[in-house]
Formats: structure tokens, sequence, C-alpha cells
């Protein structure tokens, strides 16, 4: 059995002190696929430095988080794109809009997220979304970017049925994580309506610990609590889940 955590950064200095260790955990919980989402130029190092470590394991995004967009958005704009021409990524990630920290940069985030996605489209790669307390905002620019070459991930899925379903409509597969543990997460109680075919497993970590977990440090070894979740309310075995979700990561990075 492998799983695959679609969504995980563990360049994170939440895991300085033990890293390889967690990583080991992982790989000993049969987690053998890592992606790694981008956040501003501050990380690149430490992402590139992960992959040096674990390249049989790790798959590196290159994008700009929607936090990271401030005053200099434009310069950290262009070193993504340096990034791209230089080297290959999987995903462009993550990318998209947050009005929970601040509304007042919501334009400059629009222009970020379009920016990325066409710059996804010219790369002929998947696009990771970040979307926190803006699902209209970004809905609205999905509708104005959608096109065949346009895919990818909605990560941290926390919507509503019709939601999802919406998201799907953009060629999005779901991105499930330890929410889906939380009784007030909601999303247990519909998402066994959605075809597997679109839902891929994610951790977030070291943010979003499943349950029992749930309030501690998030680690990709914890995707398993994921696991035995959907299994539970798709009333299929972990590892017909765990196959299927790993599919459809291959499906969306090619990897």
């Amino acid at each position: 059995m492998i799983i695959t955590d679609t969504h995980t950064h563990l360049y994170s200095d939440a895991f300085d002190d033990d890293r390889t260790e967690m990583m080991q955990r992982a790989i000993d919980a049969n987690v053998k696929r890592f992606f790694i989402p981008a956040i501003d130029s501050t990380y690149t190092e430490a992402m590139l430095q992960l992959e040096k470590d674990f390249p049989k394991y790790v798959f590196l995004m290159m994008g700009l988080h929607p936090t990271s967009v401030k005053e200099n958005y434009k310069e950290e704009l262009k070193h993504v794109e340096d990034f791209l021409k230089n080297r290959k990524f999987c995903a462009i990630g993550e990318i998209g809009i947050d009005l929970y920290w601040d509304k007042s940069t919501l334009d400059i985030q629009i222009e970020a997220f379009k920016y990325q996605i066409n710059l996804a489209k010219q790369y002929k790669l998947p696009i990771v979304i970040h979307c926190r307390e803006a699902f209209d905002e970004i809905f609205e620019v999905l509708e104005h970017e959608k096109s065949d070459d346009l895919y990818g991930i909605f990560h941290c899925f926390t919507g509503d049925l019709e939601q999802a379903k919406q998201a799907i409509s953009y060629n999005m597969k779901l991105g499930i994580g330890g929410v889906v543990t939380f009784k007030n997460g909601k999303i247990d109680q519909f998402i066994n309506q959605i075809d597997l075919k679109h839902i891929v497993l994610e951790t977030d970590s070291p943010y979003l610990a499943p349950k029992p977990f749930r309030g501690k440090r998030n680690e990709s070894a914890y995707v398993t609590k994921v696991l035995e979740k959907l299994s539970e309310l798709y009333n299929l075995s972990e590892e017909e889940i765990a196959t299927i979700t790993t599919e459809n990561s291959k499906a969306i990075f090619g990897i």
C-alpha cells in the first residue's frame, strides 16, 4: 500500500529538531509520496534542501502563497518565474486568496492568483489552490480563467457539497485532510456523496492535525488518520482508498 500526502510543509522549522525521524515515521506508515507547496522566496532554499535530502520521496511545487502577497509581490512573482524557467516543478502552488488574515490585499491577491494560473498554463502544470474565507472570490477567478488546460487541487477543502461540486467542475480534485476527522468539520457529512475519483489525501502539516492529535503539530504520518476516516465514510478498505487517491495524485502531478 502506498499513501500519498499531496500537501505537506516538511521544510517548516516546526520539524527542525526531528525532520529525519518524522520522515521515517511517515515512510514506515506507507506514506511514500510527499508533495511540497511553496510559500515565498524565503523558504526556497529549505525546500531545495529537503528535496536533496529525500530525493526518492519529495516533489516540489513553486508559487507565491496568498498571505505572502505584500508590497513586494511583483519581485516574488519574478522569483517564481525565474525558478520555473530553470528547473522542473510538479505544480504551481500554493496559490489563491486568503481573506482571513488581511482583506486589504484582495486586489493584489487576485492579480497574483491570475498571474500564476497563467504561468501554470504556460508550463502545462496543475495549480494547488489555497482558499480561506474566499470561495466566492476564488470561484470568480476560476470562472474567468477556466479552460481544458487548467486543472489541479483545491487544497484543504472545507466547503459544503455545492462548493465541492463547483470546485470539481473547474477540473479540481479536493484535497481532504484532518478537518474530515473533526466533529465540527462538516465535510464528513457529505464527502461520501463525492466520487472518490475527485479526492486526494493531504495533511497540510505542521498544521491541522487530525483527531486524536488535534491542536498538536501535524506530520505526514498522520495522513493515515484521514485514510481511516475516509475508509469508514466510503465503506471501503483503507487499501482501496489509498490506491485510488494515489492514482488521482498521479493523474494531477504526472508523477
